[in-house]
């Protein structure tokens, strides 16, 4: 019996006319309408929304942080199967005889590029530095934080975090849209990935939320993208100039104050609309070959004077490590501790006090001196011994705390990221086999990632080892973390040279983000076409700065303690969703391998 042909006649209605001309004016306007909401509301209420967001970003996590961690796990072993089986792994994304379209080289280097970007100079450094502190293995008590016995868990986590689970989300997503545009001739767009599932039923109203989902995840996910690399923009500028009034000066060490923060985003977006205008040709191309460069140059800096034998034996130890964990970091969820939970493993002497020992002894970010010195009344005359166990108790509510903060947060950040990194790696992958994009996109550019943790992290980490920055680095702000370790690893002319070189590159990063999230973004209203109107880039550009100076304001109104922390809850929020079509995603994708396996065998 004949296989019935794949449904492909995906009908996206596009107007023929006026400012919307070549758009779906249903998913223009809904997505507009949300995210000009989210604007208004953050400028006209700031603290409300700081608030409403953080109180609703936590109550999404305590709810589903199990499911983001499970889900995304799932995603690399159902990679793992598609590449390995024969039957589909062989598949050719494109025509019989069609080559690909770009060299291996080009290929791997538009890919990392595309995928991390200002994700790699702001937390190269700064993530193992601050795992390194504080990783699940550290807050269980069984080793010191900033130790030489810590610096095991913290590449654990750190290669767990920019590694084949990071990458794994984007191809889903990527390896989804390539297979349907260049086996079917499908447009490039979110909704063709589910069409083994819905079909006819994506021409309506289906399709344009799907769609309407990709726009929102990704306009979130490279706003915090550029919130973070605005925030090590103004640090590298402050640490050229000195200009104190683009800084916040009154907390422990200086950070990017409100003024500078808008300052850079302006200065930032402009450019990158200027390159969204001036077409990918002449934009993108040449940002991103200036950008490898520059990259190639950072990276040369650390091998010659940075802890380069210290990092590579840490990669080799590290790598094992991850490796044998790999299982309990792609499944090991937490759930929250319940207060009844938390009283009932208290000690008898420490029942009657189990509110207010609670928050210290669960507090992901706390330490176990903090917690005592911060007790106060009848519970801080308890035995130390009592205090202890008390701290023992708030384990879970402690590991729970640590991984919604960071490892959800990281697999959140990926996911509202994998519209726009997915379609670009669609875009470049014409002609190469199913197999070959999943290795090729998944381990190779995660072994990379990992090389550029251990050298630029490890050479930090091993500064504050040997007491040579005297916890200089440590106690910098993570987007300053880069510019403190170049300033303990070498000085003069040169020092300015390669401070001047890294906000350069940050910039180009920046600008190469925005102005390829500005393409996605008008690419997913088009149905799919790439021909995109200018007007549509600059309108998407200035919604793309509202949206995030906004919110970094609104994160501001939090006493001024962190302002990413508004623009992290809204993209957390918005990832949700998204996350539930990736998962449809691999159910389609499966669907539509193993059908078209059976046609090619009835076609024999």
């Amino acid at each position: 019996m004949a296989i019935k042909a794949p449904f492909t006649e995906l009908e996206i209605n596009r107007s023929k006319s006026g400012f919307y001309a070549g758009h779906s004016v249903e998913i223009a306007l809904i997505s507009k309408a949300i995210m000009i909401g989210l604007v208004i509301w953050a400028l006209i209420w700031p603290a409300n929304a700081n608030s409403a967001l953080g109180s609703l970003n936590w109550r999404l996590l305590e709810d589903f942080n199990q499911f983001y961690i499970v889900i995304v796990g799932l995603f690399f072993f159902f990679l793992m199967v598609v590449a390995i089986l024969p039957q589909t792994g062989s598949r050719v994304m494109g025509r019989p005889g069609e080559g690909t379209e770009f060299s291996n080289f080009s290929w791997f280097s538009m890919m990392f590029g595309a995928g991390l970007g200002v994700g790699l100079m702001v937390f190269a450094t700064a993530e193992p530095l601050s795992l390194w502190g504080s990783n699940p293995v550290v807050i269980s008590g069984a080793v010191a934080p900033n130790s030489e016995e810590a610096l095991q868990s913290a590449y654990r986590w750190t290669f767990a975090h920019y590694g084949f689970h990071a990458w794994s989300i984007y191809v889903v997503t990527g390896l989804s849209l390539a297979y349907y545009a260049y086996t079917r001739d499908m447009p490039l767009t979110i909704r063709s990935a589910l069409t083994p599932l819905f079909g006819r039923m994506l021409n309506g109203i289906l399709g344009h939320i799907v769609d309407v989902l990709g726009v929102v995840a990704t306009i979130l996910g490279v706003s915090v993208t550029i919130g973070f690399g605005v925030s090590q923009f103004i640090d590298g500028l402050y640490a050229i100039t000195g200009m104190e009034w683009m800084m916040n000066m009154t907390g422990d060490a200086p950070a990017p104050g409100t003024v500078g923060l808008i300052a850079g985003l302006i200065i930032i977006m402009g450019l990158s609309i200027i390159s969204a205008v001036s077409g990918v040709g002449r934009g993108v191309k040449y940002l991103s070959n200036l950008n490898l460069v520059l990259s190639l140059v950072l990276l040369f800096t650390f091998v010659v004077f940075g802890s380069f034998l210290f990092a590579m034996t840490t990669y080799a130890t590290a790598f094992v490590d991850y490796v044998l964990h790999f299982i309990s970091l792609s499944f090991g969820a937490y759930g929250t501790q319940s207060a009844a939970d938390f009283a009932a493993a208290l000690p008898s002497e420490a029942a009657p006090f189990a509110d207010v020992l609670r928050g210290g002894a669960t507090n992901a970010w706390g330490s176990y001196d903090g917690f005592v010195g911060g007790l106060e009344g009848d519970a801080a005359n308890l035995s130390p011994e009592v205090l202890g166990a008390v701290y023992a108790a708030g384990e879970a509510g402690r590991q729970f705390g640590w991984q919604a903060g960071w490892t959800t947060f990281y697999w959140a950040w990926w996911i509202a990221f994998s519209p726009f990194v997915g379609l670009f790696l669609a875009r470049i992958s014409r002609g190469r086999t199913v197999r070959e994009f999943i290795i090729g996109c998944v381990i190779a550019p995660a072994l990379v990632c990992f090389a550029w943790m251990t050298i630029l992290g490890g050479t930090a980490i091993d500064l504050e080892l040997t007491g040579d920055a005297n916890g200089a680095i440590i106690g910098a702000s993570n987007t300053a973390k880069l510019f403190v370790t170049l300033g303990e690893m070498i000085s003069g002319p040169f020092l300015s040279l390669i401070t001047i070189m890294c906000v350069v590159l940050i910039m180009t990063f920046l600008v190469t983000s925005a102005d390829s999230g500005i393409l996605v973004m008008n690419t997913i209203m088009s149905g799919g076409d790439q021909d995109i109107g200018n007007k549509h880039k600059v309108v998407w550009g200035l919604i793309l700065t509202a949206v995030v100076g906004v919110l970094l304001i609104a994160g501001q109104n939090n006493s001024g303690s962190d302002p990413m922390e508004a623009l992290r809850s809204a993209m957390i929020i918005g990832a949700l969703p998204f996350t539930m079509v990736m998962g449809l995603m691999c159910i389609a994708l499966g669907k539509a391998l193993y059908r078209d396996g059976l046609r090619e065998k009835d076609a024999q």
